[in-house]
């Protein structure tokens, strides 16, 4: 019987994230698996050119960006998954694709579950889309869920 032991639901922290809660409660509950919540921040304020502050004044804003984003992702995987069995959170900086994959292939992921921004035309080629190459390049299969196209309840 397939199994998925380890489950990755990687966040952006928006408003969609709690959309898909309840697909990611059922798939962990129903296989036992672990839940690894993830968020991946580009590095805030990467370009400082522009900026007239000291670099100690920098990195205390930078501090505290990354502080706050890792108290919502703390805050969001108590509220949603308290009660699963066993429930890692992960903050990462860097690339949202590239982290995620190295996620899955670091700690032996065996199904992501995640949201698509469900975007159309100019707007996905100018920003791309993080869904898409995940499942392009995940070595693990990849469940996407569009939080626009779901009936909450059902």
């Amino acid at each position: 019987m397939l199994e998925f032991k380890k489950i990755l639901f990687p966040i952006d922290l928006s408003e969609t994230s709690p959309l898909l809660v309840d697909y990611v409660r059922v798939v962990a509950e129903r296989f036992g698996a672990e839940l690894h919540v993830v968020n991946v921040m580009r590095e805030p304020l990467a370009s400082t050119s522009g900026i007239d502050m000291s670099r100690e004044e920098l990195e205390r804003i930078r501090s505290g960006v990354l502080a706050g984003a890792r108290a919502q992702l703390e805050d969001f995987a108590q509220k949603h998954f308290s009660g699963l069995s066993k429930v890692t959170t992960m903050q990462l900086r860097g690339d949202p694709s590239d982290e995620i994959l190295g996620y899955i292939r670091q700690h032996g992921i065996s199904l992501v579950v995640m949201g698509t921004h469900g975007r159309k035309g100019l707007d996905k080629i100018i920003f791309g889309s993080v869904a898409q190459r995940i499942v392009q390049m995940s070595p693990a299969p990849v469940m996407t869920i569009n939080p626009y196209r779901i009936k909450q309840g059902s």
